[in-house]
């Protein structure tokens, strides 16, 4: 996935409800001017967002827009120079469907047909759905972002409570009740990383509603990603650990 616009450095001076940010723009045609940005991302962003962090911004072509720069990378300390965390929530279903259609799923291929934002369940879109003209089995995909790393080489979803992510095993789970096949896929934008877990401290809810998706068939992958200021790319498969 390449940024359409190249991305801009700047320093964050604070994150706040949730979807706001200021920011010290240090690259680009307004560098050296404080500015608010749009945070595209809902959860806590724990361990990330702290006052002074080297962030990565975009800016939007629209001149219409109430603000033009978005929230897109975070540097921090780990392998690379610097290692770059990819924060925006939008990201993660276009990084899904580059992935399958790029066969790097291997469980995911044999497909004829990639649709997204499909309904189904109780008044919800499921990101990906594949199909294939043979069966009337289908797949179900849902996608997930990850960017909570607090042990090295180990991430963890989610980073705040998630009633919705807990809804949506349920749903998945009544796909595989009725034949299909239903999939969470984690996409990690924090690079590096070995395994991918759960975050049972932050929201053992969510937990519980994992361990009943895996028992009623519900299959779990995970993708890994490089991040860049030019493109975020899908790389290949981590080891989920429940």
């Amino acid at each position: 996935m390449q940024f359409p616009t190249p991305l801009f450095e700047a320093r964050l001076l604070r994150r706040y409800k949730r979807f706001l940010a200021d920011v010290e723009l240090l690259e680009g045609p307004d560098a050296g001017q404080e500015t608010t940005i749009h945070c595209p991302n809902p959860g806590s962003m724990m361990g990330l967002a702290k006052p002074g962090a080297r962030i990565w911004v975009s800016k939007s072509p629209n001149l219409k827009r109430k603000l033009a720069y978005t929230y897109e990378l975070e540097a921090v300390d780990g392998p690379g120079d610097p290692c770059l965390v990819g924060i925006n929530t939008m990201h993660p279903n276009k990084l899904a469907e580059e992935a399958i259609r790029a066969g790097l799923v291997e469980s995911l291929n044999g497909f004829d047909a990639l649709l997204r934002e499909q309904k189904y369940g109780e008044k919800s879109r499921i990101d990906i759905l594949l199909t294939n003209e043979s069966s009337d089995r289908k797949t179900f995909v849902e996608v997930k972002n990850v960017h909570l790393m607090r042990t090295a080489g180990h991430l963890e979803f989610p980073d705040s409570v998630t009633s919705r992510g807990a809804k949506h095993l349920g749903e998945l789970s009544a796909m595989v009740a009725q034949g299909h096949r239903g999939i969470l896929l984690f996409v990690a934008q924090w690079p590096g990383a070995e395994t991918l877990g759960l975050a049972r401290d932050i929201d053992p809810a969510y937990g519980r509603a994992m361990d009943a998706a895996l028992a009623a068939g519900v299959e779990v992958l995970a993708l890994d990603c490089t991040v860049t200021p030019q493109a975020i790319t899908p790389t290949g498969m981590l080891r989920f650990v429940a």
